[in-house]
């Protein structure tokens, strides 16, 4: 059993598309669905290696970055607030700093602006864009998938094995979310509980990475295109299988582009 519980493809694939899917349905009265997203990453956490109480390392701060996230969010559902967007916007740029704090700190000064200057906007770009999505289930659903499993393959081509079973797991949590809508041809609720916490941890990882294992910055680039991709004119009244293949194919496309670059510079790292 402990040999089944630590392989990789149970920690970040199995076990948070199951969890994730028990999770939007038993949620889906609440209007919470969209905590299947936390509730995969988390039982991939619990599963590398638990949660640590310490703030000391970039991977521990995303892991209560996420926490976080989910929890503010249920709140934000309940108040509808015009101005949260940029207020969002804002606390994730910030939060994309302090994760990578202890890395830019090793920098000269001149550079570590630079780079803290673009955590914060990628962050900010990719929050700010799924949240425009919060409130269209499949192409937040599909556009978050890609955007983590882009990200992911990225990571753990570059040899960032912890940081990219994350990215995986909240991966296979959207696809489960994703799935119980293909199936049913019906929609799941999804608000700032899904879009949240899936582009925060998954947007700083990628900006953790591009610091910490030299994935080149300009990886980030074909995934920041993902959630424009998903506003691609797909008619909302097609049944919902339609519109999650089109906009999947759309995401996914990018999502190997990101794949390729980290290929074309790293190999094989991870492997």
């Amino acid at each position: 059993m402990h040999a089944l519980l630590t392989h990789p493809a149970i920690q970040a694939v199995l076990a948070p598309f199951l969890l994730a899917l028990l999770t939007a349905e038993l949620l889906q009265r609440l209007r919470l669905s969209g905590l299947a997203i936390i509730a995969g990453f988390g039982i991939t956490v619990f599963l590398i290696g638990g949660i640590s109480y310490g703030l000391h390392t970039g991977a521990q701060k995303i892991v209560w970055l996420g926490i976080a996230a989910a929890l503010l969010s249920i709140p934000l559902s309940l108040v509808n607030w015009s101005l949260w967007r940029p207020v969002l916007v804002v606390l994730a740029a910030s939060a994309a700093v302090w994760v990578a704090q202890r890395v830019l700190l090793q920098q000269p000064t001149a550079i570590a602006l630079q780079w803290a200057a673009g955590c914060a906007l990628y962050t900010g770009w990719i929050v700010y864009w799924l949240d425009d999505l919060q409130d269209s289930p499949v192409r937040a659903a599909s556009a978050g998938m890609s955007l983590a499993l882009g990200t992911s393959a990225a990571l753990l081509i570059a040899g960032s094995s912890l940081l990219g079973k994350y990215d995986l797991a909240i991966g296979s949590a959207a696809a489960a979310y994703l799935f119980i809508m293909f199936v049913s041809n019906s929609l799941l609720p999804c608000g700032r509980s899904f879009t949240l916490p899936l582009s925060l941890v998954v947007a700083v990882t990628g900006c953790l990475a591009v610091l910490s294992v030299k994935l080149p910055w300009y990886t980030l680039a074909p995934l920041a295109v993902i959630p424009l991709a998903a506003k691609l004119p797909v008619s909302d009244r097609s049944p919902v299988w339609i519109q999650a293949t089109l906009l999947c194919c759309a995401g996914l496309l990018c999502a190997a582009g990101a794949a390729y670059i980290s290929w074309r510079i790293h190999g094989w790292a991870a492997f």
